[in-house]
């Protein structure tokens, strides 16, 4: 048994130096593609916060729900009291701003509405639309204000202005935004004359657009109290039942911890879908990457002779 046991530790030993070696040295092997796991561990890891603050708010909230869940978890004797405690604290704050990311959105559109008119001053002023966009970054409002720097930045360091506008689009990831950004490509590719009044069209149909999803926002008040009254419920009842011993004796034991688990889920799933009402459907990009990676290989089939 002694030498089994000696065996598998020299083993272990050689296979840890030749892991310590490739992760010192490294491979000629190219990296393989993400499984889509890891990719939505890592979208879930950063988030979708538009500058490293953001992000590591999120991480910071991340972490501190694990550390909070495992405390909870060895102090009630409760795994599924651990996890509940792990999924509520980014759990709740991301149920509350259900108005606020509405709010947040249509604050951008008036962004991109009000940058969309001002390019098209400077189109009709007899600028060139490249010159347009790099002029409009000095004056850009200030939620859109990274993205159009971006832009012109990019121009400026000579990328193509159509590189340039999808990479834009991608950074705001909106149908609206590819509505704006489609005119402009197509511009840069003829360079026909009615940008201008193009212009003028689309932000006249942002601004009728803003109305309209600010008329539904309003409509969709007391969904959202709802959520928040039945959030705000629940979380005073798992604090009352943590520290009242008596009222959740029931749960303690294995049985009541596996209907614990069983509610938690369907609250969770009753929240997600509630959510899902008072927020607009989300619309498919015009502009989107994927069509575009999709595109490539017919376009590539279209040239071969």
């Amino acid at each position: 048994m002694i030498q089994i046991l000696a065996a598998l530790a020299a083993l272990a030993a050689g296979a840890g130096i030749v892991l310590a070696v490739m992760f010192a040295v490294g491979t000629t092997r190219p990296a393989p593609p993400r499984s889509a796991f890891w990719a939505a561990l890592r979208r879930m890891w950063q988030g979708q916060g538009r500058t490293v603050r953001q992000r590591r708010t999120r991480q910071s909230v991340l972490i501190l729900a694990v550390v909070a869940g495992a405390a909870a978890w060895l102090v009630t004797g409760w795994p599924v009291g651990g996890i509940i405690v792990a999924l509520a604290i980014p759990g709740v704050p991301w149920l509350f701003a259900a108005a606020t990311a509405e709010k947040r959105a249509l604050a951008r559109l008036s962004a991109l509405e009000a940058w969309t008119r001002r390019v098209g001053d400077y189109v009709r002023n007899g600028i060139g639309l490249q010159a347009a966009i790099v002029a409009s970054a000095r004056t850009a409002p200030p939620l859109l204000a990274p993205e159009v720097r971006t832009l012109a930045a990019r121009l400026q360091a000579g990328t193509g202005l159509e590189a340039a506008l999808r990479l834009f689009a991608d950074e705001i990831g909106d149908h609206s935004s590819d509505e704006v950004v489609a005119p402009l490509i197509m511009q840069s590719a003829d360079g026909g004359e009615g940008l201008y009044h193009a212009l003028l069209d689309i932000a006249n149909g942002l601004a009728e657009e803003i109305v309209a999803r600010a008329t539904v926002d309003s409509e969709r008040s007391s969904a959202r109290f709802t959520v928040r009254f039945l959030t705000g419920t629940t979380v005073a009842l798992l604090a009352f039942g943590a520290l009242n011993s008596g009222y959740a004796a029931p749960y303690r034991t294995p049985l009541g911890q596996v209907i614990l688990a069983v509610l938690a889920a369907f609250y969770v799933f009753l929240m997600l879908w509630i959510r899902g009402l008072t927020l607009p459907d989300r619309m498919p990009r015009l502009l989107s990457a994927q069509r575009r990676q999709s595109r490539a290989p017919e376009r590539a089939e279209a040239v071969t002779p």
